[in-house]
């Protein structure tokens, strides 16, 4: 299993709001899709919630910079930790 920092502020991405940012911490999934993982979906990178289509699936990420589409089905078995603006 894939881990980086868990502290209080973390989450399942797909509880992210638009426009939120946050920090992926790790993957409760036993097995997660290579995909993401080409992608740069990697505990300890930045990823942006852009938009959710229509009926709350899938869901646009941008994560390094690159655009993403996930499921939120799949987006629920990764934790996140929000990032505060300060």
């Amino acid at each position: 299993m894939f881990k980086f920092n868990l502290n209080k502020l973390t989450t399942s991405l797909d509880l992210l709001k638009r426009g939120e940012k946050a920090i992926i911490v790790e993957f409760t999934l036993n097995m997660v899709p290579l995909k993401l993982l080409e992608m740069g979906c990697l505990p300890g990178n930045e990823v942006e919630l852009v938009q959710i289509a229509p009926f709350k699936d899938p869901m646009y990420l941008n994560i390094n910079g690159s655009h993403l589409a996930i499921r939120k089905e799949t987006a629920s078995h990764i934790t996140v930790e929000k990032l505060t603006h300060e």
